[in-house]
């Protein structure tokens, strides 16, 4: 029996020593220098894969077994590093379109579980009541322990109108919740506005997709025509954007900011890891060579702002609200955000698969790195006057494997405790807070700020509330 493992290994091992070549040569293309590959640690898996493939209950296709491989490699490394077969890399790409069929949830994984990060507004799940930090125990009858997220995902998404069964754990809650919901097709709408009252507007991102920053250009300009002139103040609202397409977080800040003004900069171990983001065409636009924001009216640039964000705000919401804090450009309300600063970089691969790999951390203008940290508020406040609806929120921090912050060392808070005797099941009992609404108490004491009147701070607390987690996948 040895013998046999030892020659499925032999056979084996130049087959997995030319996939891990490729994957390194398309990794690090145009490189010089790659370290050589360990043939110890090779032989090592050859001989692991030599005994399965021998020794298992079941025949397993080496296909799953070098998928599997790969899949482990770049999920032992952080959070955000995965591989993408051929299914996920083509719902990436019609992710970062704005529409695909499903829930309408932003959704990641802590410990081997389906988290939600937070439901899409208008959107099935939303309606439904799914809230951020839910955990997904089940989907119909498959229970998601250990589920790789791309499989939850697949599950979740599915034809319109076709039923689909969630099974919720959700903090404060005895029991778990079953949650029946009918799919539909999610058609993200990344950018909305109103004018709040007049001289008044307001600009919501939901999520950061290829034709956010032209859909926010045509938003304020919008604003201006229905205005009749120069706004006195704007609201820009990035609270629960999980992030998305780093050039359109560029575009956004460049919306605000002076021609040619540092918007954020990536370091990492490579050369071409190592770059600073202007506000210039070059940095914001891909695809196309008119230039959006020259459409843009004139006082944007100078129109008073503030920035509202939660701790759903992440990774490209993280690079505008820093941007625009560290210039002065606006004042940033809300509570702290979720702390992704990492770039991931999405580099092809063989029959249309691919890998999602952190290659860099992202800093803002003045050299801060939000990661495992996030922005913090330059006014403090909660979605309601007695706290946040969800208390029990997490963040980049809390993630297993999370990479660490370069420049500071990480406070990672605790569950806040509860004020007065109940007050935790009062506010578990209110609606969530709909964005943009009378009753947006966040988005009353921005107008507070703007109008020079008092802003009604959150109340101290013996520490800080945890925040909600960023995005990986939409189902």
């Amino acid at each position: 029996m040895n013998g046999k493992v030892k020659q499925v290994g032999l056979l084996t091992v130049g087959a997995i020593a030319g996939v891990l070549i490729s994957i390194g040569i398309s990794a690090v293309a145009q490189r010089d220098s790659r370290p050589p590959l360990p043939l110890d640690e090779l032989r090592q898996f050859s001989d692991v894969f030599g005994a399965i493939k021998s020794n298992y209950v079941e025949a397993v296709e080496d296909k799953k077994l070098i998928t599997e491989a790969i899949s482990g490699m770049l999920s032992g490394l952080d959070p955000h590093s995965q591989y993408l077969d051929a299914d996920a890399f083509k719902e990436l790409q019609v992710g970062t379109q704005g529409e695909f069929g499903g829930l309408g949830i932003e959704v990641g994984t802590e410990d081997g579980f389906v988290k939600v990060v937070s439901p899409i507004e208008d959107t099935p799940a939303a309606k439904a009541g799914i809230k951020a930090g839910d955990l997904i125990i089940k989907i119909d009858e498959k229970p998601t322990k250990g589920m790789p997220l791309n499989d939850a995902v697949k599950l979740m998404r599915g034809k319109p109108r076709t039923p689909i069964t969630l099974t919720i754990s959700r903090k404060g809650e005895a029991r778990p919740i079953v949650v029946q919901i009918i799919r539909d097709v999610i058609r993200v709408q990344s950018v909305k506005s109103r004018l709040i009252e007049p001289g008044y507007g307001y600009v919501r991102i939901t999520q950061f997709q290829e034709h956010t920053v032209e859909t926010m250009v045509k938003a304020i300009d919008g604003l201006y025509k229905q205005q009749q002139g120069p706004l006195k103040g704007l609201v820009l609202d990035l609270r629960n954007d999980p992030g998305g397409l780093l050039h359109g977080a560029i575009g956004v800040s460049a919306a605000f900011l002076p021609p040619r003004t540092l918007v954020t900069s990536t370091d990492g171990r490579t050369d071409d890891a190592k770059r600073k983001y202007l506000a210039v065409p070059e940095d914001y636009l891909r695809g196309t060579r008119e230039d959006y924001l020259a459409r843009l009216p004139a006082g944007v640039r100078s129109v008073p702002m503030v920035v509202l964000v939660n701790g759903g705000s992440a990774s490209a919401s993280e690079i505008v609200a820093g941007a625009l804090q560290d210039h002065k450009r606006a004042t940033v309300l809300g509570t702290q955000t979720f702390g992704k600063g990492s770039v991931q970089s999405i580099l092809p691969l063989t029959n249309n698969t691919a890998i999602k790999l952190t290659t860099a951390r992202y800093y803002t203008p003045s050299g801060r790195s939000i990661q495992a940290k996030g922005i913090a508020p330059d006014l403090l406040v909660e979605e309601t006057p007695e706290g946040d609806l969800n208390q029990f929120r997490v963040r980049e921090a809390d993630l297993t494997r999370h990479l660490s912050n370069d420049k500071e060392s990480e406070a990672k808070p605790s569950v806040p405790k509860p004020t007065e005797a109940g007050g935790d099941a009062r506010l578990r009992e209110r609606k969530p807070v709909e964005f943009g609404s009378a009753d947006d108490h966040q988005l009353a004491q921005a107008m507070n700020h703007l109008k020079g009147k008092p802003v009604q701070l959150a109340k101290p607390k013996d520490s800080a509330a945890p925040a909600e987690a960023g995005a990986a996948k939409t189902p």
